[in-house]
C-alpha cells in the first residue's frame, strides 16, 4: 500500500511516499525550485517521490495533507472577532487570500492532483507527532511537538504505543513558545520562519541579562512548563508585525533593520530568549517524565530544530532516550501525514522499529549518477577531474588544513534543513578565521577564494569512493 503525504501553502512545502509503512522517499520543494522555504504546491517533490517508488498517482491508495484548512480558518475568524476592531488591516490582507485559495484547498489540491479523489486531511500537530514517533526506534514513547501554531495547537503531547498515537495535552494559540522565539527573531532583524537558527547561533555571543525581564513581563511560566504569554507586548494576533512599541520600550529600542549592524544588545537578547526557551522545555519535559513515567521521548515541530535546547533535554537525563525528527518543521509534516494515513486511517500495524530508525539516516532525497553529473558539468563547460581512493582523502584533508571550504556531495539528499554529509559544506573548526572565510565563500556576490565540490558515487571494493572534483572560482 502506497500513501503520499503533502505539506504546502505556508512554508517548506514537501512530499513523502510511504509503502507498507516504510519510507520510500521524502523531499522539500525548495530542493528542486531553488526557492528557499518554497511554499508552493510541491509538484516537483511529489514527482520525485512517485518516480522513486516507481508508481503514479493512480497507484497511490491515499494522498494525505498535513493539516486541516477549515480549522485554521476557524481560528482566524475567532481571533479577529475576539480582537475587533483591532486587526482590521491584517484581516483585510488575510481574508482575500483565504477566500481565493486557502479556504478551498481541497479543490485546489484536487486540481493540482489531476482530479484524484483519494484526499485525506490530518491535523497539523498530529502530522508532526506521527513524523517523530513512527520512524523512531521506540515501541512506546511520549511525543512533544512545539511550533508556532498549527490549526489551534502550539504545543502538544502525544502518547505513542505500537500503531496508536493519541494527543493527550495541548496549549493553544495565541500562547506559543515558537511565536515567542520568532518575536525575538523579528525584533533582532532576522526573518520569521527562516531566521530562528541565526538567533540561536547569535546567543552564545551574548549575556542572558534580559531573562528576568522576559519572565516578569512576557511569559507566565508554571512549574510544569505550561505557560501563557502577555499579549500586550505582541502584535502577531491581529497585526502585521510580531511585536509592538510596548515591546520596543521594554527592551530599549526599535526593531533592528536587516541592514543594521548587530550590537552586543542584540546578542544579549538572543542569549536571553534562548535561555528562557531552554527553561520552558526543561520544565515541560521534567513534568512529563514524572507524570507518565515513560523512558523514551520524541520531538517534532519547528522548536525541535533548536539543537541547543535538545541537548539540554538529553543531558538532563529525565528520559533515557530522545529521538528527534530531522525534518521537524513543516516539511516533516508531509512525512507525518503519510504515516498517520497508513497507521491511523488505514489501521495498519507498525513494523517493528529497526535498531536505529526508519529514516535511513534522513537520506531520502534524490541522488545522481556519475554519468548524469558529468553530462551537466560538460553542458556548462565546467573544468573538473576525477579522483578516487587515497588521493581523494588526501586532497580533502589538505584542503581543510589549508583553511579552504569543501563542498561535499554524496549519495541521496538529506530530508530536512541540516547538512548531514550528503549535501554539506565542510571546514576546519580549529581555525579562528574559518567562519569569516565561509561567510565570504557562500555569500551571494562573493568573487574571492575557491570552493572544492566533490561528488562521491559508487563504492569501490576497498571501501573508498571515486569522486568528481570541480574547482569553482568565485
Amino acid at each position: 500500500m502506497d500513501i503520499l503525504g503533502l505539506s504546502a501553502f505556508y512554508h517548506d512545502s514537501a512530499a513523502a511516499l510511504v509503502r507498507d509503512g516504510e519510507i520510500v522517499a521524502a523531499a522539500q520543494e525548495e530542493r528542486f525550485t531553488r526557492k528557499k522555504h518554497d511554499s508552493a504546491f510541491p509538484r516537483l517533490a511529489m514527482e520525485y517521490c512517485l518516480a522513486q517508488g516507481g508508481v503514479g498517482l493512480e497507484d497511490v491508495e491515499h494522498v494525505v495533507f498535513y493539516d486541516k484548512p477549515f480549522l485554521k480558518f476557524e481560528r482566524l475568524l475567532e481571533t479577529y472577532l475576539a480582537t475587533a476592531p483591532h486587526g482590521l488591516w491584517s484581516f483585510q490582507a488575510a481574508l482575500p487570500l483565504w477566500l481565493r485559495e486557502k479556504l478551498f484547498q481541497k479543490s485546489l489540491l484536487g486540481r493540482e492532483l489531476g482530479g484524484v479523489e483519494k484526499l485525506l486531511f490530518t491535523e497539523h500537530h498530529l502530522s508532526h507527532a506521527a513524523s517523530a514517533f513512527y520512524p523512531s526506534p521506540f515501541e512506546e514513547a511520549l511525543v512533544l511537538t512545539m511550533d508556532g501554531v498549527g490549526e489551534w495547537a502550539t504545543t502538544s503531547v502525544a502518547v505513542g504505543r505500537g500503531k496508536s498515537l493519541d494527543v493527550v495535552k495541548e496549549i493553544h494559540f495565541p500562547h506559543s513558545l515558537g511565536l515567542l522565539y520568532s518575536a525575538f527573531t523579528y525584533y533582532t532583524g532576522f526573518k520569521v520562519n527562516s531566521g530562528e537558527y541565526k538567533l540561536m547561533g547569535l546567543a552564545p555571543y551574548g549575556r542572558p541579562r534580559y531573562v528576568q525581564t522576559i519572565l516578569d513581563n512576557l511569559i507566565d511560566l508554571k512549574a510544569d512548563g505550561s505557560f501563557r504569554l502577555n499579549l500586550d507586548y505582541f502584535n502577531y494576533v491581529s497585526g502585521l508585525t510580531m511585536t509592538n512599541r510596548r515591546f520596543d520600550r521594554l527592551f530599549g529600542g526599535p526593531v533592528r533593520g536587516s541592514d543594521e549592524l548587530l550590537t552586543q544588545r542584540h546578542m544579549d537578547l538572543a542569549a536571553s530568549i534562548q535561555q528562557v526557551l531552554e527553561e520552558v522545555v526543561l520544565r515541560m519535559t521534567r513534568a512529563l517524565a514524572a507524570e507518565y513515567g515513560m523512558r523514551n521521548l520524541c520531538l517534532a515541530g519547528g522548536v525541535a530544530l533548536n539543537c541547543v535546547a535538545n541537548g539540554r533535554i538529553l543531558r538532563d537525563g529525565r528520559f533515557e532516550r530522545v529521538w528527534i525528527q530531522p525534518a521537524s518543521g513543516d516539511a516533516g509534516g508531509a512525512l507525518g501525514a503519510a504515516l498517520a494515513g497508513y497507521h491511523l486511517h488505514c489501521g495498519k500495524e507498525r513494523i517493528a522499529p529497526p535498531a536505529g530508525d526508519s529514516m535511513q539516516g534522513a537520506y531520502l532525497g534524490p541522488e545522481y549518477s556519475q554519468c548524469e553529473i558529468q553530462q551537466r558539468l560538460d553542458a556548462v563547460g565546467a573544468h573538473y577531474h576525477v579522483m578516487s581512493g587515497e588521493a581523494l582523502l588526501h586532497e580533502t584533508v589538505e584542503a581543510l588544513v589549508d583553511e579552504k571550504a569543501v563542498g561535499w556531495f554524496q549519495g541521496r539528499m538529506e530530508f530536512g534543513p541540516r547538512g548531514l554529509g550528503g549535501r554539506s559544506i565542510l571546514a576546519d573548526a580549529r581555525s579562528p578565521r574559518i567562519q569569516s572565510t565561509l561567510n565570504l565563500k557562500v555569500s551571494i556576490g562573493s568573487r574571492s577564494g575557491r570552493l572544492l565540490l566533490r561528488y562521491c558515487g559508487k563504492t569501490w571494493p576497498n571501501g573508498l569512493k571515486w569522486t568528481l572534483i570541480v574547482r569553482t572560482c568565485f
